[in-house]
């Protein structure tokens, strides 16, 4: 049975750095015999979290609680459920993962059990079954931004692990401000290949 993989993409602009480096991983997965999606959050509604934790305190439900929301991010959740691997991609903004990533992280605390009265949250998914690679870009060179901006990548970490998934690579692309219409060059294209490869073994 084929692996399915899912990609989300929290970029504001199509076709751009973030959705085609994404787009890359995704194909290299599709070849090597997975199954593939690709989903915009900017093309999805999805509520703010208002931090009311009426989902923590739901002690059984597996993978997830509810939300009292009812909106896009519940059938995505539940794509993202049923898939083997994930594709998670955002632009640096002002040193962090987008708006409209941020929104959908924060709506993962449906994967959370945090009982009032509990000090610690705790992962509703006690083991990771799924692959993920996580997808991030700035204007600084990617060797400092890994050193000066390690947010995005802890954001989309985060986001992977709430949904079960262990980070099998992080792409992390520098200096793609220079040109309105930045193309990712040969080496980054390798980069997203294999790790396309990584998550369809």
């Amino acid at each position: 049975m084929a692996k399915k993989v899912i990609g989300v993409v929290g970029s504001y602009r199509k076709g751009r750095v973030i959705d085609s480096a994404v787009s890359e991983v995704l194909k290299k997965a599709e070849a090597a015999g997975a199954e593939t999606a690709k989903v915009y959050l900017i093309d999805k509604h999805i509520e703010f979290c208002t931090n009311c934790r009426s989902c923590t305190q739901q002690k059984d439900p597996y993978p997830r609680a509810t939300c009292i929301h009812s909106d896009d991010l519940e059938p995505l959740l539940q794509e993202i459920d049923a898939a083997d691997g994930l594709v998670l991609g955002s632009p640096v903004n002002f040193g962090n993962v987008t708006a409209v990533t941020r929104r959908m992280l924060e709506r993962l605390l449906v994967y959370v059990y945090w009982p009032w009265g509990a000090k610690m949250p705790k992962l509703r998914i006690k083991k990771r079954t799924k692959k993920a690679v996580i997808v991030t870009a700035s204007a600084c060179p990617a060797w400092l931004a890994r050193i000066i901006m390690r947010a995005p990548l802890r954001a989309l970490k985060a986001m992977a692990n709430c949904l079960g998934a262990n980070v099998v690579a992080s792409l992390y692309f520098g200096t793609v401000a220079q040109a309105a219409d930045h193309k990712l060059g040969a080496k980054c294209l390798a980069k997203a290949h294999k790790a396309g490869e990584k998550l369809a073994s």
